[in-house]
């Protein structure tokens, strides 16, 4: 099987892990600097759920690097479908995430007239923001694991 941009074991897929783990430490960031975040049960849903993101995400970069210290790629078909799995779930889970958020972070700014959280809702806003971009990448690897898998 051919490597193409995202593959396991290749320098854009160690990229786009990366990115994930990023995007969404930047998001628990931005949260936990607020101070009543722990408030509104989709910013708790955001939080855990941008820490599981964290964890698969910086796991499978680990492994990217360890396939490109070695100069290997990666096309273990038991271990691919582990993965695919893996990154459906956390793709749909960071996506309902992020959704739920940005639908009280709207309630706040559009239709209750104005945040009274003050700076806050900045960060609420760049949080959510953040947790998008996590999840446009992991649904980038998610397809190209998807993709890599059936072809196997």
């Amino acid at each position: 099987m051919r490597d193409f941009a995202g593959t396991p074991g290749t320098l854009t897929g160690l990229f786009l892990r990366m990115a994930q783990c990023f995007f969404a430490a930047g998001s628990i960031a931005s949260m936990v600097t607020s101070k009543n975040f722990f408030n509104v049960t989709a910013f708790c849903y955001l939080i855990a759920s941008m820490a599981l993101q964290v964890i698969w995400s910086i796991g499978l970069a680990f492994l990217d690097a360890y396939f490109l210290a070695k100069k290997k790629a990666f096309h273990n078909h038991v271990l691919l479908s582990l993965f695919v799995v893996g990154d459906w779930c956390t793709a749909i889970l960071t996506l309902a995430a992020a959704a739920s958020s940005a639908g009280i972070t709207v309630l706040y700014f559009h239709d209750l007239g104005s945040c009274s959280f003050g700076e806050e809702c900045t960060k609420y806003q760049l949080s959510v923001a953040f947790s998008f971009l996590s999840w446009i990448t992991i649904s980038m690897s998610s397809l190209i694991m998807f993709w890599i898998w059936a072809a196997g």
